[in-house]
Parts: C-alpha cells; structure tokens; sequence
C-alpha cells in the first residue's frame, strides 16, 4: 500500500527487446501508471501500405511510481531493469513526460535516436572535478570516453565515464560526395 505523503516519479524502465507495449500492458494490469509513447509509422508491405503505432523509444517503458513500488516492476515480466544515471535509478521530470506526449500530439511521424558520442564531438562534463567544463572527445570506449579540456590555458587530457558527459554539439559528419 502507498503511503499518502510517499510521491511518485516517473522512471525509465529497460525492457526486453520488442516488449515495450506488453510491459506497459502488465504495468497496467498491476495498477501501477506507465507510459510507452507510440509513433504512428508508414510501413510498406508487397500488396500495401499500412500505418502502425511503434514504440518512439525502443526497449524503454516509463513508469511513475512511489520508491515501494520498485520491486514490483523488476518483477514484471518483460522489464530487465531501470535506467540508472550515476548509480540510482534516473528520475524522469513530468515536465518531460508531458513534453513527449505533447510532441507526439503535434507531429505526426518522429524519429528518435539515440545520441552517439564521437571523436571531435563537443562535451560538458557533468560531475567530478571538472563539473560543467566543455571538453572536446579524443576517443571513445565502451564506457569511458577521453577528453581534453582546454580551461586556465592548459591542456588536460583525462578519460572519463560516459556517463558523467553531456553531449553540447556534434562534430560534422563526414560526407563523401561522388559526382
């Protein structure tokens, strides 16, 4: 049982591949108030061409939920775990939500991508000793990425968890062009 004074968040949830709308049907089922944001797509077939509602975020259910709740969701067929963000489980604004389903509402077919850190991308560091430092990318690892920072006139290499970079600007593609 929730408390009253306990308040929900939203969460992301991981789910297995092809899941997310059977995740957030159980997640109803159970009571608990989850969101899969559905994109309506064209999809061409050999006799004809049909729209079909796909998951926007693919493998992702949000769920919102009191810190109680938590276990029941791990336990949900389907759901793998949450997303954490610097070892808890990352917290999703309402604003957010209400911004994703506002911007289903007005556009009618939308593209989601997940962003791809790359060499020679722009980056802010996001915690640690160099907290809110741009720094330009090096390399890229699984989990870690290189990065000078360029600040008191010194150059500062240091390879740092992807997870503790926010991605500013991208660095331009590289386009062949055969004429």
């Amino acid at each position: 049982m929730v408390k009253m004074n306990e308040k929900k968040k939203w969460y992301a949830v991981y789910t297995r591949p092809r899941w997310e709308k059977k995740v957030h049907q159980l997640l109803s089922e159970k009571g608990l108030e989850s969101y899969c944001p559905l994109n309506k797509v064209k999809r061409q077939w050999s006799d004809r061409i049909k729209t079909v509602e796909e998951p926007l975020f693919k493998s992702y259910v949000f769920v919102r939920i009191s810190d109680d709740e938590r276990t029941s969701v791990r336990m949900t067929e389907g759901v793998v775990n949450f997303i954490y963000w610097l070892g808890k489980p990352a917290v999703i604004s309402n604003r957010d939500i209400d911004l994703i389903k506002r911007f289903l509402n007005e556009h009618p077919e939308v593209i989601a991508e997940p962003l791809d850190i790359k060499e020679n991308d722009l980056v802010q560091v996001s915690s640690g000793l160099f907290a809110d430092e741009e720094a330009k990318v090096l390399q890229v690892r699984k989990k870690m990425v290189e990065l000078r920072i360029e600040s008191i006139n010194y150059r500062i290499t240091a390879w740092v968890e992807k997870k503790k970079i926010i991605l500013k600007k991208t660095s331009p593609s590289k386009t062949i062009v055969k004429e």
